[in-house]
C-alpha cells in the first residue's frame, strides 16, 4: 500500500541553518500575519486580547496551563495559539456552493494546508450512497439519520464514538454518558495517540494518571530534565515557565534526538530582553540521544546513584521516602545494578562522561521535575520508560512535594478533561456506579475499542457506524491506508467539525459534515449565553467564554448536537434530561459535581479568577496503588534497532503546524521552507548512502508482514540527528507506521521508531546504517 503525495503541487524546498533560538519579534510577526490572513484586525484584535484571560477564551490549541490571575500578561498567548485561534476565527467560509463545485474524490486530492485554509463550515451536509458529492440536510434529517443507522445496529458495540482534546467538559461528559446510555464503551480519543502510556505506567506505579505538578512546581524546581519535548514548538508557553525557573536558578537538561531552538535559547517577546536583547539560555545540557534510547539513559542514571549512595551511605537516597511510601525497591535495586554500560551507551549513542555529568546535576538538586511528551510515549518500550522516569524521581522522594514530580507535557487543550469526564473505553467501576446511581441505567461494563482496535473492528466489519466529535481521525492515526479503507467500509460516518479535514474526504457508505460553533464563539441557548470548561495539563480547571458572533447562523454546539443526538437515539431506553443539558450547560455541570472526583460546589467553583485546581493524591501523601504506595519497578525492553542499512525514522511536527493541520510548508527553527516533503537524515549517514542534499527518495517502511507502506517523493536534507536516525513530518509519515507497531501495554502507536529503508526515486537505494 502506498500514500499519494497530498501536497501543493508548487512546493518548492530551500533549506537555511537551523535557527538556535526562539521566538522573539519574528514570531510576534508570524503570528500577526497569519492571524490577519485569516480575518480582520478587528477579530484579531477580539480574539488576541481575550485569549487565556480570565473570563476570557481558553486557547483552543494546547494544554499549557495559565498563570495565576494578576500575573498573566495582557498578551497571554504564543505564536503557535495566535495562529490557531484565529485559525478557527477565520472570515473564509465553507457553503453548499463549495461541495457543489468540488466532488469528493477532488477534495481528497488536495492537501491538508488547502483542505483547512478553506474555512468554517456552515450547515450540514450529506453525500449519500453512490454519490460523489456532499449536499444539504436539514439539521433534523441529518440527527435523525445518525439516530436511525444507530438503532438498527445489531449490537450497540458495532458503534465507536471519537473525540479529540478540542472539546470542552461538558460535551466529553454528554458524549460519554450518550455512548455508555445507547450500550457501549468504545470511546477511543485522542489520548490513546498522544500520552496513554503516560497515563498507563503513572496509574500503575504512582495510583494517579495525571502529572503531579504545578506551574509553581516547575518555577521553584532545582533541576528539570525536558525529555522527547519540543517546547519551541509544541508548547511554546512552557518556555516562559522554563524562563522563569531559570531567573529562580535551576537547571534544565534537554535529552532529544534533535537539537530544537526553544531549548537552547528563549527570547521572550513579552520582556524588553527577549525583544532588544539576546534572551535567555534555557538547557544547560544537550544530550542527543539515540531515538528510544531513554530508558537505558534512566536506567544508567539509576544505577549511578546507587552507586553514589554506596560511596556516601545515607546522603544520595531519600531513605525516609523509600520507606514509608514505597514498595519493591529491594527488587528495582538489584535489577537496575545489572545495568550493562556497553549496551547503554550503544543504546543512548552518549558517553559514559555525558550521563555521569547529568548524575553530578542531580546530586546537587534537592527539587527536581521530569517533563516528557511524545519523544517518549510513542515507542514500543514506552511504558517501561515512563516506569524507570519515575523510579528516578522516587529514588530522591521528588513526587508529591513541592517543585519536584512527573510532568506528561498534554497536547491538545482539553484531552486531559475528556478522560477526567470519561472518555475513556474502560472507565474504572467507580466511575460507571456513579453515572448508574446518578442516571438510573446500567452501564456496560465491558471494555471497549480504543483508537488502534476500532481501526481493526471498522476493518474486519465489526464497527458499522463512526461519530467523530472534533478531531481529524483519518490523518491522526497510523497506517494510513488501512485507517481510509476501515473508514470506508463504516454504513455511516458523521464528524462534528468546524472546517474541513481529510476525515470528510474519506467516507463511509453514507458521511455526513455536522458543521460546529468553535470555543471562540458565543454560545446562546433557552437559558442565555453559557460557557464551557476545560481542564489543563496541571489538572486546572477553568472557563472559556466565546466572544465571536458564530461564522453561521445554522450552527449548533458541541453540547446541543450530542444532547439532540442522544435524545433522538436512547429516549425511550434511559430516562436522561438530555433536552435540559442543551438548554443550560450548568445543568450538565452540577451532574459532574455529584459523579467525578474533586467536582464538587463545580458551577461556584470554576467562575472564580483561575477556575478550581482538581486534587491529586499523590500530593496528599496517598498512592492509590495495589499495595497503597508508590511502586518501584523493574523494567526491561531493548532500544529499538534497524537492520543493517536502514534508518530509525520518528515522525514530528513542524513549527508552523497544529495536530494535524500545516498552517503552511515552513518549519523555520529547523531551517526547512517551502516544502514538508523532507526527509532529515545524518550528514554522515548521507555520506554512507552517496546520497547528497535534495535528493529525491521515497520511504518505505520494513515490518514483520511484508506489506509495502511508502511515502513517495521526499528530498534528503543533512541534519544533526545521532547516526541510523532519521525524521520527517506527520501527517504525511503516518502512512509508515504499522498499526501493529504499538507500546506495549498502553497500545499506543509507536510512530517515534518506525524502521524505514531510503528508496531513490527510479531505483532501489539502501539506506544508512543501523
Amino acid at each position: 500500500m502506498s500514500s499519494t503525495p497530498n501536497g501543493d503541487s508548487d512546493e518548492q524546498l530551500s533549506v537555511s541553518e537551523p535557527k538556535t533560538w526562539a521566538a522573539g519579534v519574528p514570531a510576534v510577526a508570524h503570528a500577526l500575519q497569519y492571524s490577519l490572513e485569516q480575518t480582520s484586525p478587528r477579530r484579531t484584535a477580539l480574539t488576541l486580547l481575550n485569549m487565556n484571560q480570565v473570563d476570557g477564551i481558553d486557547c483552543p490549541g494546547c494544554a499549557w496551563p495559565d498563570p495565576a490571575p494578576g500575573h498573566r500578561h495582557k498578551n497571554e498567548y504564543c505564536e503557535n495559539g495566535a495562529k490557531h485561534i484565529n485559525d478557527e476565527a477565520t472570515s473564509s467560509r465553507v457553503t453548499a456552493d463549495f461541495f457543489a463545485q468540488h466532488p469528493v474524490s477532488e477534495l481528497a486530492q488536495q492537501s491538508d494546508e488547502w483542505l483547512n485554509r478553506q474555512g468554517r463550515l456552515t450547515e450540514p451536509m450529506v453525500k449519500r450512497p453512490g454519490s460523489d458529492h456532499y449536499v444539504p440536510i436539514s439539521w433534523h434529517d441529518a440527527l435523525e439519520m445518525v439516530a436511525t443507522e444507530l438503532r438498527a445496529l445489531d449490537s450497540p458495540d458495532e458503534a465507536a464514538f471519537y473525540t479529540s482534546g478540542r472539546v470542552s467538559n461538558e460535551a466529553a461528559f454528554v458524549l460519554q454518558l450518550f455512548a455508555r446510555a445507547f450500550g457501549t464503551n468504545n470511546l477511543p480519543d485522542c489520548s490513546n495517540l498522544c500520552h496513554e502510556s503516560s497515563g498507563t505506567a503513572l496509574s500503575e506505579t504512582l495510583g494517579t494518571g495525571k502529572g503531579t505538578v504545578s506551574l509553581l512546581d516547575l518555577h521553584h524546581a532545582d533541576l528539570i530534565f525536558v525529555v522527547g519535548q519540543n517546547p519551541g514548538t509544541n508548547h511554546p508557553r512552557q518556555l516562559s515557565a522554563l524562563e522563569e525557573a531559570k531567573r529562580n536558578g535551576a537547571r534544565i537538561i534537554a535529552v532529544n534526538p534533535l537539537p530544537e531552538a526553544g531549548l537552547f535559547r528563549f527570547k521572550n517577546p513579552q520582556k524588553p530582553r527577549g525583544v532588544i536583547g539576546r534572551g535567555v539560555p534555557i538547557a544547560d545540557q544537550y544530550l542527543p540521544i539515540r531515538l528510544g534510547g531513554d530508558l537505558s539513559f534512566f536506567r544508567a542514571l539509576n544505577r549511578l546513584l546507587l552507586e553514589a549512595e554506596d560511596a556516601r551511605p545515607g546522603e544520595v537516597l531519600d531513605h525516609d521516602f523509600i520507606a514509608a511510601s514505597t514498595s519493591g525497591f529491594e527488587e528495582f535495586a538489584e535489577h537496575a545494578r545489572s545495568t550493562d554500560w556497553d549496551t547503554v551507551l550503544a543504546e543512548t549513542g552518549l558517553s559514559r562522561a555525558e550521563i555521569e555529568a547529568v548524575r553530578d546535576e542531580v546530586l546537587r538538586a534537592d527539587r527536581i521535575v521530569v517533563c516528557w511528551a511524545m519523544g517518549i510515549t510513542q515507542h514500543r518500550h514506552a511504558v517501561p520508560t515512563i516506569r524507570e522516569m519515575v523510579n528516578f524521581l522516587l529514588l530522591r522522594g521528588n513526587v508529591g512535594r513541592a517543585g519536584a514530580g512527573a510532568c506528561p507535557v498534554r497536547g491538545h487543550s482539553n484531552v486531559q478533561g475528556d478522560r477526567t469526564m470519561g472518555i475513556w473505553e474502560q472507565m474504572p467501576d467507580h466511575f460507571l456506579d456513579a453515572l448508574r446511581d446518578e442516571f438510573g441505567f446500567e452501564p456496560p461494563r465491558h471494555h471497549g475499542f480504543d483508537a488502534v482496535n476500532t481501526i481493526r473492528a471498522m476493518h474486519e466489519g465489526r464497527i458499522k457506524v463512526f461519530l467523530g466529535v472534533a478531531g481529524n481521525f483519518v490523518r491522526a492515526t497510523p497506517d494510513s491506508a488501512v485507517t481510509e479503507e476501515a473508514m470506508r467500509r463504516c454504513r455511516l460516518t458523521a464528524h462534528v467539525s468546524t472546517k474541513l479535514n481529510r476525515s470528510h474526504t474519506v467516507c463511509g457508505e453514507t458521511a455526513l459534515i455536522l458543521p460546529t460553533l468553535g470555543r471562540t464563539e458565543i454560545d446562546v441557548q433557552a437559558s442565555g449565553e453559557q460557557f464551557v470548561t476545560v481542564e489543563d495539563s496541571m489538572s486546572e480547571v477553568h472557563a472559556s467564554h466565546g466572544r465571536l458572533e458564530p461564522a453561521s447562523r445554522v450552527l449548533l454546539s458541541e453540547v446541543a448536537i450530542l444532547a439532540r443526538l442522544a435524545n433522538k437515539t436512547v429516549h425511550d431506553t434511559v430516562d436522561i434530561p438530555w433536552q435540559e443539558f442543551e438548554d443550560d450547560y450548568g445543568t450538565i455541570r452540577d451532574r459532574i459535581s455529584r459523579i467525578v472526583p474533586g467536582f464538587h460546589d463545580f458551577n461556584a467553583r470554576v467562575v472564580r479568577p483561575g477556575g478550581l485546581r482538581l486534587p491529586n493524591p499523590v500530593n496528599e501523601g496517598m498512592f492509590p496503588t495495589r499495595t497503597g504506595t508508590a511502586i518501584f519497578t523493574r523494567n526491561d525492553g531493548s532500544a529499538p534497532t534497524a537492520p543493517p542499512r536502514h534508518l530509525l525514522l520518528q515522525t514530528l511536527r513542524s513549527h508552523d503546524q497544529w495536530n494535524t493541520v500545516p498552517y503552511t510548508n515552513n518549519d523555520r527553527y529547523r531551517g526547512i521552507h517551502g516544502s514538508r516533503r523532507v526527509v532529515l537524515v545524518n550528514a554522515e549517514d548521507m555520506d554512507e548512502l552517496g546520497l547528497a542534499e535534495r535528493d529525491r527518495v521515497d520511504l518505505v517502511s520494513v515490518w514483520s508482514d511484508d506489506v509495502e507502506r511508502r511515502a513517495p517523493g521526499f528530498e534528503v536534507v543533512a541534519y544533526p540527528t545521532p547516526r541510523g536516525c532519521a525524521a520527517a513530518y506527520y501527517p504525511e509519515t503516518n502512512v509508515l507506521v504499522p498499526l501493529d507497531s504499538v507500546a506495549e501495554v498502553s497500545n499506543q502507536p509507536a510512530s517515534k521508531s518506525v524502521v524505514v529503508r531510503l528508496e531513490t526515486v527510479g531505483a532501489p537505494v539502501t539506506a544508512g546504517r543501523g
